[in-house]
């Protein structure tokens, strides 16, 4: 007995009861983000040294990481705009079939031009961390497909699953180019091979989703009010949910950011500020660069390379595993902070020792902490907008962080050039600190407020003017993700 009851609570502790009682959908999403991040772990240990292989120097290798990334801005904001009318399920499988189109451009051809067009037309990720429409789309669906109780063991298994196939990616990589070398293929077309394993998961991933069952559209595309979806669909805004709506005055058709309310706007200045700091850190040092400065450093081969940076988002997902529990007892904020200003500081520091062994243990120690943030994160997001909002504001938060992630590798890159490539991670060290801070002083009250901790609130009623104030009270919704959520007022 003693020991069923341990099982159950550390079930309960870590999510896993939640995971194996969730639907399908759930499980398909996660798994096509698990191979989706394998695809990318794969591609972005290598895409350095690819570029680096057909003798482009280290500022062109920045400007086309940067330029990559700003051509992603505009597609992810399009098409995460448009999903929830044009149909979730359709975004995600053009998504996986775009990343078969860059993953065929990148192993087939060696144009610096028509490689950064295949790169901005398509999904090809040069962090390792996401990119395209996808991740703003799924964390909309899975809050949709859970409630607030669940929420957040949710969002920690998808960080979780993320974080293994990102690290199952980089290790493959690394031992499949080694391997290649050793048996006579040059250093490009090793790389090739890997660009080829990318478009073939894209396929897989698109094949995946299309299993995924109506429930994963918005409410009015499943069909459960008729009578609305005949009046038209794309009339409807964003914000408003049946007991919002006037009964007197029509439904216009406005845009998807005009939809957003004034309270979730101020929320999304205050946030998209704070992320811009936090992205450009992130994309001053992605995963490719970190790997190109340790393999110059160091002069390692790729399978200890992949083998290091495999270790390294491992250990990130184990780390992931405890995010959830931590929340629950000191709330999302706390725990996006306190985990996430240690890994800022850690950053900093790799580039310093001359030791490989010391320099990995800063690298590990870095990466267990880094990522325990991104499913408090989700779920913050997802508690104080409505439920219509979330794929929108989800997906302008998404575009921020991409638009100012797209400057940080060109200014690496030029740092790198001039024999100061060290300079760019005490740089992110500090703007990620200083993104930690604001974080804490701006929204520490305001999540408390928000039902969070799992407060239950007798009063359901729905509020338009939402506003962040540390002296308000938390009012709930509907707790089946889908009609409403704690909100702060």
């Amino acid at each position: 007995m003693a020991s069923r009851s341990f099982s159950k609570w550390l079930g309960d502790e870590l999510g896993i009861s939640t995971l194996l009682a969730s639907s399908r959908d759930v499980h398909l999403l996660l798994l096509t983000r698990c191979i989706r991040m394998f695809a990318y772990g794969a591609s972005t240990l290598v895409l350095a040294l690819y570029f680096a292989a057909l003798g482009h120097s280290d500022t062109k290798i920045g400007l086309f990481l940067s330029l990559t990334l700003v051509g992603d801005v505009g597609v992810s904001l399009l098409l995460t705009l448009v999903a929830d009318s044009w149909g979730r399920r359709r975004i995600l499988v053009a998504g996986g079939l775009l990343m078969t189109f860059s993953g065929l451009a990148f192993a087939t051809m060696s144009s610096y031009w028509i490689l950064l067009f295949a790169a901005i037309v398509g999904v090809i990720s040069p962090s390792g961390n996401e990119i395209g429409p996808f991740r703003a789309i799924e964390e909309s669906t899975l809050a949709q497909l859970s409630n607030e109780k669940t929420r957040s063991d949710i969002f920690a298994f998808y960080v979780v699953v993320g974080t293994l196939g990102g690290a199952g990616g980089s290790l493959a990589s690394g031992w499949i180019t080694q391997s290649l070398q050793g048996a006579g293929w040059s250093e490009v077309a090793s790389f090739r091979f890997v660009f080829y394993i990318y478009a073939v998961v894209g396929l897989l991933k698109a094949a995946l989703t299309m299993l995924l069952t109506n429930k994963c559209e918005v409410p009015s595309q499943r069909g459960t009010q008729p009578s609305e979806a005949a009046e038209g669909e794309e009339a409807e805004a964003f914000l408003q949910t049946p007991n919002m709506r006037s009964p007197q005055a029509p439904a216009k058709k406005r845009s998807a950011i005009a939809q957003i309310s004034p309270a979730s706007r101020k929320t999304l200045l205050k946030l998209c500020c704070l992320f811009f700091f936090d992205s450009l850190a992130s994309g001053m040092v992605p995963n490719s660069l970190i790997a190109f400065f340790i393999s110059r450093k160091f002069s390692l081969p790729e399978g200890k390379l992949g083998s290091i940076i495999g270790a390294a988002q491992f250990l990130s997902s184990i780390g992931n595993v405890f995010a959830s529990s931590v929340a629950k007892r000191i709330g999302l904020v706390k725990t996006m902070v306190f985990t996430h200003l240690p890994s800022a500081i850690l950053l900093s520091l790799v580039p310093m020792p001359e030791s490989l062994a010391l320099t990995i243990t800063f690298l590990i120690l870095r990466a267990t902490l880094s990522s325990m943030d991104q499913a408090p994160r989700s779920a913050f997001l997802s508690a104080i907008v409505l439920p219509a909002e979330r794929t929108a504001v989800m997906g302008i938060v998404n575009t921020v962080k991409t638009m100012s992630q797209s400057s940080g590798p060109l200014l690496t890159g030029s740092l790198a050039n001039s024999g100061r490539f060290w300079i760019a991670f005490v740089i992110a060290g500090a703007l990620k600190s200083a993104y930690d801070v604001g974080l804490l002083t701006l929204f520490l009250h305001a999540e408390l407020d928000s039902g969070d901790h799992g407060t239950e609130n007798a009063e359901p009623e729905a509020h338009h003017d939402f506003e962040l104030d540390s002296e308000s009270e938390s009012e709930s919704e509907d707790h089946t993700g889908e009609q409403g959520t704690s909100r702060p007022t």
